[in-house]
């Protein structure tokens, strides 16, 4: 999307819409830093403190479940408000939060304190990828979606990196002031670098509602298709370190150097497929691949782990945690496409609401489901999700005429 050439007036501030790429992929991963930190705590929780896996997964689900919350709020917000005033606010909260975290000497506040640190940074979830619709063309939103979009492996590779080393000490506040101070950091940068992404005049048709949920069940089937992908995406994410630790007996660094592996070549699939969408002109398309795929390597990593093959089990891990990570980008773009420049913001919040909702549920059942057939077994029946997602996605067609409708 082009932006003027003129000299703008004093006091007004010029757009800059890669840099605003960076800085919004900065908060994300940041906040996501926070949301996975609890994830890295599950083998200190179970194996020194002596929490089964469940209840470690609970507390690993805290930030999910603050999200999950706020979603629809901050998305209303800030189709109202603006994505500047609503990311510098939710980053606010949540680095106070962190901070206070870090002060709990029992698992109810800590718990307590990561909702909220969750409910803050939903609000990068939903600001964030109105900002990418805002000021990129259809052309060149794939790509600047899945670099937004790479965030979220980003930061998961980021605390996978961080958090054991961190809390080598069995003592956990380390491991939440580093999240504090990199979403304060990236407060600051959303209050000097974003700027509000213009909006269509209101155009309303006498007879028919705008709400793109009345219109037909799209975004609908597209919320729940991602509802299901992200069930192995967050199974490999939060139970892959404690995989390797526990079951096949690798060292907590070796582990964490293998999932953050698997993060960044994750970044990179995201940033891969959102070019292939854009060269494709269809982001259904490629979505059905991606469940496609994840099938088959969600296969393969609970054989190889079955067989206790090390190497084959690392390598079938990060391709599966790879593909798993890969719909994200595609599904955000499309709701956010399908929704239209009035309804985005809640549009994207009810998508990352629905995302978070199975991810506050993975955590303590597949916790539970391990305990009772082990980790192989229950990698092998979480390929049933995206099995049951594939027919659910809608048809490209539909692409082509939702374009139309709003061309007119």
């Amino acid at each position: 999307m082009s932006t003027s050439l003129a000299l703008p007036a004093r006091g007004v501030r010029v757009p800059r819409p890669w840099v605003m790429l960076v800085v919004v992929v900065f908060a994300q991963a940041s906040t996501t830093v926070v949301t996975s930190t609890p994830a890295f705590l599950i083998p200190l929780l179970h194996t020194v403190r002596g929490l089964t896996l469940a209840q470690a997964g609970l507390l690993a689900a805290a930030p999910s479940v603050g999200v999950m919350l706020a979603l629809i709020a901050w998305g209303a917000a800030t189709d109202r408000w603006g994505e500047r005033r609503m990311l510098v606010i939710g980053l606010t909260v949540t680095t106070l939060a962190m901070i206070a975290a870090s002060f709990a000497t029992s698992y109810g506040p800590l718990g307590v304190t990561l909702v909220v640190a969750g409910i803050g940074a939903a609000s990068t979830n939903v600001a964030s990828g109105r900002i990418v619709v805002g000021w990129f063309s259809k052309e060149r939103r794939g790509l600047a979606m899945g670099i937004r979009q790479s965030c979220q492996p980003l930061g998961v590779a980021v605390a996978a990196l961080a958090i054991p080393p961190l809390v080598a000490g069995n003592v956990i506040a380390p491991s939440l002031v580093f999240g504090a101070i990199l979403v304060g950091v990236s407060a600051v940068a959303c209050l000097i670098a974003i700027v509000d992404p213009p909006r269509p005049e209101r155009v309303r048709v006498a007879g028919q509602s705008d709400n793109p949920y009345r219109r037909d069940n799209t975004l609908l089937r597209i919320h729940l298709v991602s509802i299901l992908l992200v069930v192995p995406q967050f199974t490999l994410s939060t139970f892959g370190l404690v995989w390797f630790v526990v079951d096949l007996h690798w060292s907590a660094l070796a582990a964490g150097i293998v999932v953050a592996v698997a993060q960044l070549l994750g970044a990179g699939g995201r940033v891969a497929v959102g070019v292939l969408s854009d060269t494709v002109g269809s982001r259904l398309r490629p979505l059905r691949w991606v469940a496609l795929v994840g099938i088959l390597f969600l296969l393969l990593t609970a054989a190889s782990g079955a067989l206790q093959w090390g190497v084959a089990a690392a390598l079938c891990y990060v391709l599966a945690s790879c593909i798993s990570v890969a719909d994200n980008g595609l599904a955000f773009t499309a709701v956010a496409e399908f929704a239209g420049p009035h309804w985005s913001g809640r549009a994207l919040g009810g998508q990352n609401t629905g995302q978070y909702l199975g991810s506050a549920i993975v955590a303590p059942a597949v916790g539970a489901l391990i305990g009772l057939v082990g980790f192989p077994a229950a990698f092998a029946l979480i390929a049933i999700a995206p099995a049951l997602a594939t027919p659910l996605i809608p048809s490209p067609q539909r692409e082509v005429d939702r374009e139309r409708e709003l061309a007119a």
